[in-house]
């Protein structure tokens, strides 16, 4: 979910500066974040939607799970979650429970440690 998004250049390379609610349900936390751009690609949502997004390289961490994967970014303001990790992120390494929850700690009101 970013609710801002705005391109500049740095150095000749373009970048993007967006801001993140970091906890599910609180819009008052806020950070602030800045990324290359890698490229801007069209994304059509579950409804059929479709809409050009900015696209961002960054770690995903998920307990001993590390690894590297893009982003779209878009605002996410009107829908249930925040964020959605799709199965290219995941694959090969990753087994979903589909019916469980905070299986690696936390809780649904503190954001993660790594932010």
């Amino acid at each position: 979910h970013a609710f801002y998004t705005e391109t500049f250049d740095r150095d000749g390379i373009e970048w993007v500066r967006f801001g993140v609610h970091p906890v599910q349900g609180n819009n008052e936390a806020e950070i602030h974040c800045e990324a290359p751009l890698l490229e801007r690609r069209v994304v059509t949502d579950s409804g059929g939607h479709s809409e050009e997004r900015l696209v961002i390289q960054t770690e995903l961490s998920l307990g001993r799970y590390s690894r590297d994967i893009e982003i779209t970014l878009t605002d996410r303001d009107s829908m249930l979650f925040r964020m959605l990790v799709g199965r290219t992120a995941l694959t090969p390494d990753v087994i979903v429970a589909p019916g469980s929850s905070f299986l690696l700690g936390g809780d649904k009101n503190s954001p993660p440690e790594s932010l």
